[in-house]
């Protein structure tokens, strides 16, 4: 199957640093991403549903990115990115997802991520 690159971006009334801790402590993930989470060093285990999912973190600028590469996955090219920036205009903080996944299942994905972001949007106040 055919794995593509998809791209997401949300806009949040949120602080860059309040978004970042949302993306990297486990208090925070919980809330909206994963049911349990453990780090060791630089390695992210989330838990969905008894499932466990290991990732490393490859880049992590405190308050502007985070990307993880999974430990399973088969392409070594592929990662989940977090990125944040402040519009210079609105002063709004934008978030943009990067991830991959098969080509058949990029809406189900692109709902997924909706249906989160929606949850870590509750959660950081909008």
């Amino acid at each position: 199957m055919e794995r593509v690159q998809f791209s997401m971006e949300y806009i949040f009334r949120a602080s860059p640093s309040i978004l970042y801790k949302f993306l990297t402590t486990p208090a925070c993930l919980v809330r909206w991403f994963c049911d349990e989470v453990d780090i060791q060093g630089a390695v992210y285990s989330f838990f969905w549903s008894g499932s466990e999912e290991v990732a490393e973190v490859i880049e992590d600028l405190e308050d502007e990115r985070i990307r993880f590469r999974w430990l399973d996955a088969e392409n070594e090219e592929e990662y989940l990115e977090f990125d944040i920036s402040k519009s210079p205009v609105t002063g709004e903080t934008i978030l943009v997802i990067t991830d991959f996944c098969d080509a058949d299942e990029l809406d189900d994905q692109k709902q997924l991520w909706d249906s989160q972001l929606q949850e870590l949007r509750k959660e950081t106040g909008g």
